[in-house]
């Protein structure tokens, strides 16, 4: 099976900077970066499709909670290790919920970075952002260091809260093969080779949810215009 090599590699770095810094929006930066994907790590690309189509299959993230319903509570260590609960998010305004796959996903790096220049209008309209991954704390505080990112993340050990809302998904042994280069027993503590579907939920102060994004594409994520209209329409209601 096709690795990916060290020159590919270098392509593809340069080629997130490049996404990264580019003008338009972040499907289209995500988009551009899934391009340069297909071009330099095309067998990653085309199992990761086989990936996508056999979650599809199996209802993977459909569960998960839809707009006017509850959203499951929970109480998780942030980067220093201070608990953080969804109570206390949305006692101050609505609430964001981010899951990411970890910090090594240019994806997530480049949705947490669209998301961070959004961010003085979230809070404007009182809105309380927090991301979650399944890494461990060291992990985790070097995902927020490296993105620059002003708000809490969140380590959902084990895939814990992820599994409860139908989010966790096995990759599977080719998928296991192709990213062979990274420790995500390192990364997770454990052996499981499991991840969030990247999802993101708008959470009024009555709980429930207002918006949601859920796709087992990971290469797709919730458009920031979306999201900023979804925490106006919820502030509306508090």
């Amino acid at each position: 099976m096709a690795q990916l090599s060290s020159a590919n590699a270098e392509r593809l770095r340069h080629e997130f900077q490049r996404c990264r810094d580019m003008e338009g929006t972040l499907g289209e930066r995500l988009q551009t970066y899934a391009a340069a994907g297909r071009d330099f790590f095309p067998a990653y690309s085309e199992a990761v499709d086989r990936l996508v189509a056999r979650v599809r299959e199996n209802g993977g993230g459909e569960d998960a909670p839809r707009p006017g319903e509850a959203m499951p509570p929970f109480m998780l260590p942030d980067e220093t290790g201070r608990l953080l609960s969804l109570q206390s998010l949305i006692s101050q305004g609505p609430a964001v919920v981010m899951f990411y796959r970890g910090h090594w996903c240019p994806y997530c790096r480049l949705n947490v970075s669209a998301v961070i220049q959004a961010q003085r209008q979230i809070e404007a309209l009182g809105g309380q952002i927090v991301a979650i991954m399944p890494e461990t704390q060291k992990y985790a505080e070097r995902f927020k260091s490296e993105a620059g990112a002003p708000f809490p993340v969140l380590t959902d050990l084990d895939n814990g809260y992820a599994l409860s809302l139908n989010l966790a998904i096995w990759l599977g042994a080719e998928i296991q093969q192709l990213l062979s280069y990274l420790d995500l027993s390192e990364f997770h503590g454990n052996d499981g080779w499991v991840l969030p579907i990247p999802a993101t939920f708008v959470v009024g102060r009555d709980g429930l949810v207002k918006a949601r994004f859920v796709d087992p594409d990971f290469r797709k994520r919730m458009e920031i215009d979306d999201l900023v209209a979804a925490v106006r329409a919820a502030s509306k209601e508090c």
